[in-house]
């Protein structure tokens, strides 16, 4: 024989409150068949109250052989989207199916509801051998109403039997939070159960036994009824709520479900409890960090949260705050939080030097800092937030040189420091930009596009370099400097005006040195020509009177004065002049 435990599926907190419908394939009981017959289609009706709101419906199908999975309610297609079975003997299969139809309920409300296309007929033959031929299906319905209690509702499914091969079933309920015990209340959804098998059965709770006289005696338990509509007709399925008020107490955390046979073959598919609660919910999330680059504080926004809740969250709750599971600060919620509300805040954290800069933060609400916390909660397993933080830091550079060129006139230097995008960086994909102005590089604003072509007219001027990663910039600078460089004589002279050295022409002079005077000497030191900055070359002419004549061929001497701090020497040499 196998099968699948029941566990707890889902978990309602507030004012829930919960009911069956459904209705069995089975024309009488299968114990009665002289010849095996079944339907694949029955309905039954869904009564609420008009307050009540359907929160969730959950359709269970079941039957016996390997299973049919696709049905349709109310001729809605429903496939299942999880499966049960179990084993009889090696050879008789029994299979559950499940299906969320809450859109299907909620959308056609109260009314009947038809289930159809469950089809089970080519496994009758061969289970009524043994009388376990039966189909049949059951929606848990949970609604919602303002006026009910603040109650816990558990849903558990699988399927476990008891029969007279297992004549002992114990089921074990965990995750409840019992407040008070008024109302509170059991439900089942079974399967196979016959009304006049009654060998040594019974059902108790927490070791009492539960009947509901005097439709589930309490050696019958499971005998084809349903408490909601007192029907006795439920053929070989059960759907039955016990009022369990006096078998639980105030704080139980767990219970216990014993079910006994010694010849009936029954199937619990689902267990359903409601019970007072009053317990708040804690959880946590990290809504966002922010951190400055080289800076081991980061701030962290995080909100805390009392949902599914059905007691307020108190003040002072703790939360402990970890990185790579090292508490490393802690903090406490300011405010009451309301059942379904929350509370958003926010905390400076240091990380200290001994984390490494990829870590993991978490944040863990009603945590004392030793994983213990001070709040018994509906949930105590779900308190923590986790978020892999990288920390930032600025990237590295080398750093620039400062570039000198030459003045090529009034001031005016040209430079290319294009190649420092790819030198002062020591990571590839860093970017690198050029900025006039240091605010410039800090905004990231009007970058210079040509710096393989930058021009400048002052004499020195500082170029900004903001080297940039994924997250932070570093800023940088090197110095620009337009210096005069050393004038160039070309001291032969054919004045000759055939458009080669016409005159007496010095490279780096004119528009440089504003100031320079150049002076020519004959060979006796006479003076035959004097300039300036105002005046054109020398060439080769000189005045007598009034009158220009041209200077004989010859060697003649120059002294060049450029009046400059850096060449406070005057420039002298030789040219030749030829016709």
């Amino acid at each position: 024989m196998q099968g699948q435990d029941l566990s707890l599926y889902n978990q309602f907190n507030g004012r829930f409150d919960f009911t069956f419908v459904g209705n069995t394939m089975n024309p009488n009981e299968n114990s009665f068949q002289t010849v095996p017959s079944i339907f694949t289609s029955s309905s039954a009706t869904l009564t609420l109250n008009p307050n009540d709101v359907v929160e969730k419906a959950f359709i269970y199908w079941a039957g016996c052989g390997t299973g049919d999975f696709n049905i349709k309610l109310n001729n809605i297609d429903v496939t299942s989207e999880r499966n049960f079975s179990n084993v009889l003997n090696t050879q008789f299969n029994f299979f559950s199916a499940f299906a969320d139809v809450t859109s299907i309920i909620q959308n056609q409300g109260n009314g009947t509801y038809t289930v159809s296309d469950l089809d089970v007929s080519s496994f009758i033959e061969l289970h009524h051998l043994n009388r376990t031929n039966f189909a049949g299906w059951a929606i848990v319905v949970v609604y919602k109403n303002d006026t009910l209690p603040l109650n816990q509702l558990n849903i558990y499914d699988g399927l476990q039997v008891v029969s007279s091969t297992q004549n002992l079933l114990t089921i074990n309920l965990n995750s409840i939070n019992v407040f008070d015990n008024d109302g509170a209340k059991l439900g089942f959804v079974a399967w196979e159960g016959d009304v006049n098998i009654a060998n040594n059965e019974s059902l108790t709770f927490n070791g009492n036994v539960l009947s509901n006289p005097p439709l589930n005696p309490e050696n019958n338990a499971f005998n084809s009824t349903n408490s909601i509509t007192g029907s006795t007709t439920l053929y070989n399925m059960d759907l039955d709520i016990y009022n369990i008020e006096n078998n639980i107490q105030i704080g139980d955390t767990s219970a216990l479900i014993e079910l006994t046979s010694f010849q009936d073959y029954v199937m619990i598919n689902t267990v359903v409890t409601k019970l007072n609660s009053q317990l708040p919910d804690a959880t946590i999330t990290i809504d966002a960090i922010n951190q400055e680059c080289d800076s081991n504080a980061i701030l962290v926004d995080y909100t805390v949260s009392n949902y599914n809740a059905t007691k307020e969250l108190p003040t002072n709750t703790p939360i402990a705050i970890y990185a790579n599971d090292v508490l490393i600060d802690f903090t406490e919620t300011l405010v009451t939080i309301p059942i379904n509300e929350s509370w958003s805040s926010q905390i400076i954290l240091s990380i200290p030097s001994t984390v490494p800069n990829n870590f993991e933060l978490k944040l863990a609400v009603d945590d004392l800092g030793t994983s213990i916390g001070i709040v018994n909660e509906i949930v105590e397993t779900n308190n923590t937030a986790l978020l892999n933080v990288s920390q930032f830091f600025k990237p590295k550079f080398y750093e620039p040189q400062d570039l000198t060129t030459c003045n090529i006139g009034f001031g005016k230097g040209i430079f290319d420091f294009s190649l420092y995008e790819e030198e002062v960086k020591m990571e590839q994909n860093d970017s690198v930009s050029f900025y006039e102005n240091y605010e410039n590089a800090e905004l990231h604003f009007n970058p210079i596009l040509n710096p393989f072509n930058y021009e400048t007219t002052q004499a020195t001027q500082t170029i900004f370099v903001r080297i940039e990663n994924e997250n932070c910039f570093a800023i940088t600078s090197f110095n620009l400097s337009v210096i005069n460089c050393p004038p160039e004589v070309y001291n032969f002279v054919s004045s000759n005006n055939d458009g080669l050295n016409d005159d007496f022409f010095i490279e780096n002079l004119r528009d440089i040195f504003l100031n320079f005077e150049l002076f020519v000497y004959n060979r006796w030191g006479k003076l035959v020509w004097q300039g300036n900055n105002n005046l054109p070359n020398w060439d080769g002419t000189i005045k007598e009177g009034f009158i220009d004549t041209n200077a004989p061929n010859g060697t003649y001497f120059y002294v060049l004065k450029l009046n400059d701090d850096s060449y406070p020497d005057d420039l002298t040499g030789y040219l030749y002049l030829t016709r």
